[in-house]
């Protein structure tokens, strides 16, 4: 017997999450603290916040949705739609973007995760300038790409690979951390006979990743210092980075990507954690590889048959910034934030006070009118 199931809607009320009563709360005073100093926030970091706090209330507008059989009325109120650390419109995100790629784009294929992580000053390079980390998206795609043509024993001009790429801008302890998460085709589309026909490669050796990952470093390094972001003396490379001492900004970022306190009485520390497991020691073997502090992981497949791996695979590498469920306070009012995998070290939670949690949230902001999918191959936009 069939059973009808009905699912009800149940109206997103923000100002009974922690999160939220944080910025309601300490965000005023986080933007006086600025102002005192004779300092601003960029427009586009004080429109998230304003319509985070905007989001999900009725007084700020609704739709009013009734049933055609029963004619009860719902009252759907708007969201802001924001980028940076809003649960509840990422979280939307996450499903429909899921949702998109499982059903339409990447339905039927072999899928491999591949993660690539950066060195640390480079993060906050790439955080600031869209241009650049548009570029380096492109040398990490294409370096990808040819190395699997490659092991498919063709030339680039013969066959072509596909990837879907998310620039996650956020790391496990709310820090500002630029990294990728690609999905690559397992294999390389070539045309015979006017037919196009899909050939699969084996799993990526940790020989593969390490070259991968020196021909990725290489890249970057000849493209920045092209341009002039990074330059070279006898002994040392360093960033170039411009200082505007009016942009509050650059600072937030400068100390969220390095994992130290921006504000409150303890700026330039480290940020306080817990070690609550033992230490481990960080592996470096199969389809993992480190060189010159970059990081490569290509672990995870979705067979063709396996949907659920990779409807996991596009929730994972589309998830919002900030789990309110692993936020909490401590009976002195700081700000708790758990880990969802210790740390090789054994950290499980960081604190933050009330101030710097809200220069953190602020240092995710992504800039307007920067793509944060890409679409690479045959799965690029004609």
């Amino acid at each position: 017997m069939l059973v009808a199931q009905y699912s009800t809607y149940k109206r997103h009320r923000p100002e009974q999450t922690l999160l939220y009563q944080l910025v309601e709360s300490h965000y005023p005073e986080f933007i006086k603290q600025h102002s005192d100093q004779g300092k601003s926030l960029p427009r586009h970091v004080e429109k998230e916040f304003a319509e985070f706090l905007k989001c999900g209330h009725l007084e700020h507008g609704f739709l009013r949705v009734i049933c055609d059989d029963c004619k009860h009325e719902k009252l759907v109120t708007f969201s802001c739609k924001r980028r940076g650390f809003c649960p509840s419109c990422g979280a939307r995100r996450t499903a429909e973007s899921a949702k998109l790629l499982v059903d339409d784009v990447l339905r039927g294929h072999p899928v491999r995760q591949w993660v690539l992580s950066l060195p640390i000053p480079l993060r906050l390079l790439l955080a600031r300038y869209s241009k650049e980390l548009s570029k380096v998206m492109q040398i990490i795609l294409r370096t990808i790409s040819t190395d699997i043509i490659h092991r498919a024993g063709y030339l680039k001009k013969q066959a072509k690979t596909e990837a879907v790429a998310y620039i996650q801008r956020f790391g496990s302890v709310l820090n500002l951390n630029i990294h990728f998460h690609m999905l690559f085709l397992e294999g390389v589309v070539k045309k015979e006979r006017g037919q196009t026909k899909f050939k699969r490669v084996k799993a990526p050796s940790h020989s593969d990743m390490e070259r991968v990952d020196n021909t990725i470093s290489h890249r970057i390094a000849q493209y920045l210092e092209k341009t002039g972001q990074i330059q070279r003396d006898m002994d040392n490379t360093f960033l170039n980075l411009p200082i505007d001492d009016e942009d509050s900004l650059l600072p937030l970022q400068a100390a969220s990507v390095s994992y130290r306190i921006a504000m409150g009485p303890d700026p330039s520390k480290k940020v306080f954690s817990l070690q609550a497991v033992p230490a481990k020691d960080s592996e470096n073997f199969g389809q993992l590889a480190k060189i010159a502090r970059f990081s490569s992981h290509a672990a995870g497949v979705a067979d063709t048959h396996q949907s659920d791996n990779l409807e996991r695979f596009c929730r994972y590498i589309a998830r919002p910034a900030v789990s309110e469920k692993r936020l909490s306070l401590t009976f002195t009012g700081n700000v708790r934030y758990e880990l969802k995998t210790p740390y090789t070290e054994g950290t499980t939670h960081v604190y933050f006070s009330p101030i710097d949690f809200i220069g953190k949230l602020a240092a995710l902001v992504p800039p307007p009118r920067l793509n944060l999918t890409r679409f690479y191959g045959v799965f690029a936009p004609t």
